[in-house]
């Protein structure tokens, strides 16, 4: 597995994932995948801090996000998704009104076809993060219907547990479903989240994740879970401390290669930004995005990548 174990040597969390990078493109594996010629890497870990610690005391200080500084990260893109995942919702349409735009090609009529979801009416992705997040196993029908108190609630069963069991090693959200796979436009690729409460105060979040698109998805899910571990720590009254990271398949595209070569040699700050919350909402899905500042985040320019569907 590629991991870092010995963090003291990293002077700054994003060289694991330039690290991550540099070995698949000399080591990976040369593969033909499902949408195009890959490189790669089986077994990988990553670990990102979500605050700043007091040189002195070494006391937890400020909340901090781990946003890509190599290349600029689209983050209100990526909360925006996160929150409408909070949501349950699986509408892309929703999205779309947003201005967000990486679940279009999945919502055509084309794409729907050819997964056997012919069913559908176009944009409607089907059981996919919202669906098992909210609404776990509850018989998926379409993007508009009402599902509330259909199936398990998943996350406001973590809020519950953090709140009321933040001892317990079954602080789990999954949103693999082998029951429902075929009722998703995509099976999900971050499949599992654990949820852990040390010191008293401090939260870990593990996720799990199945497959990796290096250069563009990576990223992103970097920071989503990152934003994830934030807003529940903020809900539950506790304090974003990391952010562990597992993947079973990392690959990068054919056609990323000269990108990602491009970003390692990009420079990258010293510090990552920080977060702030405005307020606490009494649901844990009724935070929208001007509740959310980013403080500080300084990085390289947009590198465009091409998005698979």
């Amino acid at each position: 597995m590629f991991t870092l174990r010995n963090m003291s040597i990293i002077k700054h969390p994003e060289k694991q994932y330039l690290e991550l990078v540099k070995h698949v493109l000399e080591n990976g594996y040369k593969e033909k995948g499902r949408n195009g010629n890959v490189l790669t890497h089986i077994g990988a870990a990553m670990r990102f801090p979500l605050y700043e610690q007091d040189t002195r005391s070494k006391n937890y200080n400020k909340p901090i996000m781990p946003l890509m500084t190599t290349k600029r990260l689209a983050w209100k893109t990526c909360l925006k998704e996160l929150l409408w995942f909070m949501k349950g919702e699986t509408d892309n349409g929703l999205l779309r009104e947003q201005g967000v735009k990486i679940w279009n090609d999945n919502g055509t009529r084309e794409f729907l076809d050819s997964r056997g979801l012919e069913r559908y009416k176009e944009d409607d992705l089907g059981a996919i993060y919202g669906h098992q997040w909210r609404y776990f196993n509850a018989p998926y029908y379409t993007s508009k219907f009402n599902y509330k108190g259909m199936g398990v609630d998943q996350l406001n069963n973590v809020v519950r547990q953090l709140k009321y069991e933040k001892n317990s090693r079954r602080i789990i959200m999954s949103a693999w479903n082998p029951c429902q796979l075929n009722d998703m436009a995509l099976p999900p690729c971050h499949v599992l989240s654990q949820f852990h409460v040390v010191d008293n105060d401090k939260l870990i979040c593990t996720m799990y994740q199945r497959s990796a698109d290096i250069g563009l998805g990576l990223p992103f899910n970097i920071a989503s879970y990152s934003f994830l571990t934030h807003i529940l720590a903020h809900h539950c009254g506790l304090k974003a401390a990391e952010l562990i990271h597992f993947i079973g398949n990392a690959h990068i595209y054919e056609d990323h290669i000269d990108a990602l070569n491009t970003q390692l040699e990009n420079p990258f700050p010293e510090r990552y930004p920080l977060i702030k919350i405005k307020e606490q909402r009494d649901e844990i899905d009724e935070y929208e995005m001007d509740d959310f500042k980013i403080v500080g985040y300084v990085s390289s320019k947009k590198i465009n990548m091409k998005m698979r569907a």
